[in-house]
């Protein structure tokens, strides 16, 4: 049974079972027994990627290191990309669970809070009992998994002065035992271990063997209870998120990623995704009021599997293409203090703050294929099912029923899931012409007899072996792997190409001999750049293709085609203000100082250096309120046509528009072609990929040659440098107030 005591952050570490390797477990086993001969010692564990390999290594950190290092890149590279600091500056919610907290507690008694964080809502807790006679009596038990936040959290409570009156358990919450940790069962429950669906971080699990083991019966709760709420909406966008087959369908290039019969046989996975639905309210139309789904009161033993069947009245016609959903929070037991994810068009109808945060977003659940076409007033059934960590549904409409096609794996084939965004990708007309075009232009008039696909782009390996039928074409699939074996098998037919002119070595290797390519040299090396499992990474960290293709060196003729030949560093100022608030320095809250938090989390203020705060990924199109201040310019080049070296670049920016810059959005642009006429940007104005945001410490205000005022700067420099043995890149921003002259 899974028990969360701490946040989504910790998924990722040494509590995950996924990320354990027979080799890797008798290691960690091995070492851990050697700890434990010890008593004295503790440790942790930090899993560091290199992404230029794509290999992962564990990290050990003794408790007597801890201090040395809490303020180093790893740890603090590792915090600064977690929504820790996001939801620490979000005030409505830590206004509305200090109220709630205050209301609920009205004498001394046992509170468990369980994923304790920085300790907030403990303190608040420890401080309303301060407020009673024989607060003595009293008692807060903080539980919280994740070692280094832990560590945090001591350091916060003792900066407050309330180190004496909560206890600290570094276990997860089914880990704890009455009569063992705690003394009593716990009066009151407060928690926050909610993600954007509301049950992705176990509340449900968590909830119940809280109440069957560490609460008294019938406790009191903060949270009360949560209610979700779904809208059915129509979305050309949100469609082409999941629905490839149809939109390949509208593209004439002769490819079929997904073959008759075989609809779904490259699919997302069946969840439901967070998305920030306001930013792409002009491309949504809503087909119904919004409805209730679920609720789920905390202060009893929730159940594990729950359904509901909803008949929902349609506003207007339409096509059914996703559902939207969000979820309330009431905060105590009257139903006075509310807390709500709903996106903008709901908190506007009903005269609420609008509050941008990045840790709870809407979730968007795709209906399958075209959707469900409706009239104005039809019913559509509507049915919703949850289990301990996720909700789903099914939609019917007259004689549509939308709901998941299974893939009979043994008989019909192998399914692919990828991203939204890629599948969006893969079934973008323009995108995969401009692929397509680059493709035959550098096969034509070339005889290439080995062409080698180094990154997991299924699309590329049809397509070489679509345009050259007298090419033999290898794929590395260093993600992918076996899948895209099966995959490539399935589709083989349907694009008139046979799988004894393709090879999929199916092995995490970048090094290959002559013997991997049955002799011969490699005539084209091409890459998307795209890494299976890697999409939410920073831009410049799919430079992995010019790691692999320097470690392919030895098998690359000498006139061998690379595409793309090169990457450009872009980059443009920007004005986000939602974004930089979210990630700004903390000081009090609600009366706590969280200062000493501020540098491991990589908050952005108190007159820190701009060039120390962490470059961070983001869809800049979800990052709230945004303005672009300058022009795009180019900050560095990467050749490909050699081996991968450091690179440095050095760029001004000149600022057209006035408006305070908060960061700088940074990209790569892909050169497919030597002649430079076919480039694939990644940049703010493709929805599909992430850039990297670098936010300065103190927004400065800029303007213009034409528009100016006193302070006002009016260019900035970059200097940027890249390292290749690990895939960081460096960039130091420096602004100057004197004019350009035109």
């Amino acid at each position: 049974m899974f028990s969360s005591s701490s946040s989504l952050a910790c998924k990722t570490f040494f509590s995950s079972s996924s990320l354990f390797k027979l080799p890797l477990q008798r290691f960690l086993l091995t070492f851990i027994r050697r700890m434990s001969s010890d008593s004295t010692q503790q440790c942790m564990f930090q899993l560091k990627l290199n992404p230029l390999t794509g290999n992962s290594e564990w990290v050990v950190i003794k408790e007597e290191e801890e201090e040395e290092v809490e303020n180093a890149f790893l740890p603090k590279s590792h915090f600064s990309s977690t929504s820790y600091l996001d939801m620490l500056n979000d005030s409505p919610r830590n206004q509305a669970f200090r109220q709630a907290i205050e209301k609920t507690i009205t004498k001394p008694c046992h509170v468990l809070d369980i994923g304790a964080g920085t300790g907030l809502l403990s303190m608040m807790a420890a401080r309303t009992m301060l407020f009673y006679d024989e607060a003595d009596k009293g008692m807060v038990s903080a539980c919280e998994s994740y070692l280094p936040m832990v560590k945090l959290m001591r350091k916060v409570l003792h900066l407050n002065g309330l180190e004496k009156k909560i206890r600290i358990f570094n276990k997860r919450s089914d880990e704890l035992q009455v009569g063992v940790d705690l003394a009593s069962r716990a009066d009151v429950l407060v928690s926050e271990i909610l993600d954007s669906e509301l049950l992705g971080e176990g509340l449900i699990p968590t909830l119940q063997h809280a109440h069957e083991k560490l609460l008294v019966e019938n406790p009191q709760t903060v949270p009360y209870r949560a209610i979700t709420y779904g809208q059915l909406v129509e979305s050309k966008y949100l469609w082409k998120l999941h629905d490839l087959h149809n939109n390949e369908a509208q593209v004439v290039d002769g490819l079929h990623l997904t073959p008759s019969g075989l609809e779904t046989l490259i699919c997302v996975k069946l969840q439901q995704y967070a998305m920030h639905c306001d930013a792409i309210s002009e491309d949504i139309r809503l087909l119904s009021e919004p409805f209730k789904i679920f609720e789920f009161d905390f202060w009893k033993r929730p159940d594990s599997h729950g359904e509901t069947e909803l008949q929902i009245s349609t506003i207007t016609d339409g096509r059914v293409q996703a559902v939207v959903s969000w979820w309330v929070l009431q905060l105590d037991r009257e139903g006075t203090i509310f807390y709500s994810t709903a996106p903008q068009w709901i908190s506007s109808h009903n005269n609420s703050d609008v509050n941008w945060c990045d840790h709870w977003k809407q979730c968007v659940w795709f209906v399958p294929g075209l959707g469900v076409s409706v009239s104005k007033d039809e019913e559509v059934h509507l049915q919703a099912v949850h289990d301990d960590t996720s909700i789903s549904y099914n939609l019917e409409s007259g004689n549509q029923r939308a709901e998941p096609v299974l893939l009979d794996v043994n008989s019909r084939g192998y399914r692919l899931t990828l991203s939204p965004e890629r599948i969006a990708m893969y079934g973008d007309r323009e995108w995969r012409y401009t692929m397509f075009s680059a493709m035959r232009d550098a096969l034509q008039g070339k005889v290439c007899r080995v062409c080698l696909v180094a990154d997991d782009s299924v699309f590329l390996t049809i397509l070489i072996a679509h345009l050259s039928t007298s090419s033999r074409v290898i794929s590395l699939f260093p993600g992918l792997q076996e899948k895209g074996t099966q995959y490539l098998q399935s589709v083989a037919n349907a694009n008139g190409f046979s799988m004894d002119r393709v090879k999929v070595l199916g092995k995490k290797r970048t090094c290959l001999t002559m013997e991997d390519t049955d002799g011969e040299k490699v005539d084209l090396l091409v890459g998307e750049p795209f890494y299976y499992g890697s999409e939410g990474m920073l831009p410049w960290q799919s430079l992995r293709f010019w790691k692999a293709r320097t470690m392919l060196d030895s098998v690359l003729s000498e006139d061998a085609i690379i595409m793309p030949c090169k990457g450009i560093l872009k980059a443009c100022a920007m004005s986000l203000p939602d974004l930089w608030k979210s990630r700004s320095y903390l000081t009090k809250i609600e009366g706590f100082n969280h200062s000493v938090v501020n540098a491991t989390l990589g908050a952005c203020g108190n007159d820190q250096d701009s060039h120390k705060g962490p470059c961070l990924p983001y869809f800049i199109w979800q990052c709230g309120e945004m303005k672009k201040l300058s022009e795009i310019v180019a900050v560095m080049e990467f050749d490909f046509s050699k081996p991968i070296s450091q690179c440095f670049g050095k760029t001004k920016v000149v600022f057209d528009t006035t408006g305070l810059c908060h960061g700088f959005a940074l990209w790569i642009d892909w050169v497919m072609d030597a002649k430079c006429s076919t480039v694939l940007s990644t940049g703010p104005d493709c929805r599909y990929y992430k850039q990297g945001v670098k936010l300065l410490s103190k927004p400065v205000a800029v303007g213009t040659n034409a528009v100016c005022s006193p302070g006002e700067c009016y260019s900035a420099e970059l200097d940027t440098s890249f390292n290749p043995s690990d895939g960081e890149l460096t960039v130091n921003i420096s602004f100057n107030n004197e004019k350009t002259n035109l």
